[in-house]
């Protein structure tokens, strides 16, 4: 084999394994950016989650306290039919 055939077939052989290289450290790359879009997910989730209690616990101790108490309108808030009247 000649010394330009021998050249070229290291030359190849090394490009070729340097693409395959750099193609499997891209797929690692990716499955990890992919990983942690997985979980951001799962924490907006979970913040969501907590929020929604929250909000479904203030909602219940609104009743409560409505039950307790007695609520009257705020005064210019709406107008009554006998304000429309006179």
């Amino acid at each position: 084999m000649s010394r330009a055939a021998k050249a070229t077939l290291a030359t190849t052989t090394l490009l070729c394994g340097g693409v395959i290289w750099f193609v499997h450290y891209l797929q690692r790359v990716e499955k990890a950016s992919m990983h942690a879009g997985v979980i951001r997910d799962e924490e907006r989730m979970r913040i969501k989650r907590e929020r929604q209690l929250d909000f479904e616990m203030q909602r219940e101790l609104e009743k409560e306290y409505k039950k307790s108490q007695s609520v009257s309108p705020v005064l210019g808030a709406s107008s009554t039919s006998s304000e429309r009247k006179g």
